[in-house]
């Protein structure tokens, strides 16, 4: 290789790297270790870990339960492995299970089209807002809630930094969104009202009546929305939601230092043309036989490159799959359990933690599993060091995130799931108590 470039040796290749960025030193790599050795090592440091924490963390990703069917399923190798199926006739196993994987949301949105998934929940958000662009020809202005998970917005607001636009931030009153603020705020330019429902405070919005706002002004409504919070509250499609978008983590994928996760994505017939990534279709073979095939490619990877409405590259196969297993598995009945007992042990939750001195709930609003705690007398840093030293994670503190204004930064999320138990809600409120 180096003669082929006309280099002489591989120093040579290397003095184009400024003299005080090179290491001047060998790396002081370890001794290499015989497989035995090497597991005994990685054992050791695994007994490392500490285990048995209980997690109460919120803030998008969460600790539900997942059935252990779900690991044995989508760990098959003709699964695991399975990439983007460019080849429908080769790939038919894994396009079926998108084609349910959309189905499945379509049912749990009420909406009329799924696409085949996207990244994660913030990349969605994006999507979603150049779709309504798309739809009606507006890019001066798109009208974002303040209650929309805070990453989320910034995602947003570099995705459209360098086209012009204005990323109007609606602001957030008692928990939820400022409908007179709102009314004020969004006009005939604005391409879509963005919300989150519960929101990011986990606060319950007012769906039907931002809907209505936005659709009076010509805009598009686009919801952002908790999949399991679907078992106990309408859905996207039955407020009157034209896109409907989600972080899809709490359908069967574990808590895994950010990803990856699985974006969701679905919307109303008639924009289906505007939809970004793919969208798997059932059609008849020249046998006369059913298959499954890549209906609408809108991705920049394919021929019509200019045609492309997106520059999602790939879908999270494997994440979609986990989701329409878990969601096979649970059917309605099981998902409107686990959204029941996670809003239940929510407010136990919520009630037995405002016994504590100092700890209060910051909104009265309703809210679903998830609720901002409102702390006196000390900082929500000292509240959370003082659960981590009992062995409970809770949080985030919502100071951590800039672009939050007002009394709602000065708090810290609680999140309640399926899995948390009565007595582990009643440990952490006496550990806080001491």
């Amino acid at each position: 290789m180096l003669r082929e470039i006309g280099v002489s040796s591989m120093e040579t290749l290397l003095r184009q790297v400024p003299d005080e960025l090179r290491l001047k030193r060998d790396l002081a790599l370890p001794p290499a270790m015989t497989e035995m050795e090497l597991e005994q090592h990685v054992r050791k440091l695994a007994a490392m870990n500490d285990a048995d924490r209980v997690c109460f963390l919120g803030g998008g990703a969460y600790d539900h339960f997942i059935p252990a069917v779900v690991d044995e399923v989508t760990g098959r190798g003709e699964f695991y492995t399975a990439y983007t199926p460019y080849q429908p006739e080769a790939s038919q196993g894994s396009l079926q299970a998108f084609f349910e994987f959309q189905t499945l949301i379509c049912e749990l949105t009420g909406m009329d089209v799924s696409n085949a998934s996207l990244y994660e929940g913030g990349t969605a958000v994006s999507e979603a807002t150049f779709m309504a662009m798309r739809v009606n020809g507006r890019e001066s202005k798109v009208a974002i809630s303040g209650g929309v998970h805070p990453e989320y917005r910034l995602v947003v607001e570099t995705y459209l930094r360098d086209l012009g636009t204005e990323v109007v931030t609606l602001p957030v009153l008692n928990g939820k969104t400022d409908m007179a603020r709102a009314a004020e705020l969004i006009d005939d330019k604005t391409a879509c009202l963005v919300f989150q429902h519960p929101n990011f405070f986990g606060c319950l919005e007012e769906a039907d009546a931002l809907c209505k706002l936005a659709h009076s002004a010509g805009a598009l409504s686009v919801a952002s929305f908790d999949p399991l919070s679907l078992g106990v509250l309408r859905r996207p499609g039955d407020y009157g939601a034209d896109i409907a978008v989600a972080e899809g983590q709490s359908l069967g994928v574990p808590l895994q230092y950010g990803g990856p996760y699985l974006g969701l994505l679905a919307c109303q017939q008639e924009f289906v043309r505007k939809m970004p990534g793919r969208l798997i279709t059932k059609t008849i073979d020249r046998d006369g036989k059913e298959c499954y095939a890549l209906g609408l490619q809108t991705r920049e990877q394919h021929i019509r490159r200019d045609k492309a409405t997106s520059n999602i590259c790939t879908n999270q196969g494997l994440l979609a799959l986990r989701a329409t297993v878990y969601m096979s598995l649970l059917g309605p009945q099981g998902i409107r359990e686990a959204g029941e007992l996670a809003c239940q042990k929510a407010h136990y939750a919520a009630k037995q933690l405002c016994t504590v001195p100092g700890i209060s709930l910051m909104f009265d609003a309703p809210f679903f599993k998830e609720f901002v705690l409102k702390v006196t007398g000390r900082s929500a840093q000292q509240v959370i060091k003082q659960a981590s030293a009992a062995g409970f994670d809770i949080g985030p503190e919502l100071s951590i995130f800039p672009n939050l204004t007002g009394d709602a930064s000065t708090g810290l999320l609680v999140a309640v799931t399926e899995s948390r138990t009565k007595s582990e809600i009643d440990q952490l409120v006496a550990a806080l108590k001491k």
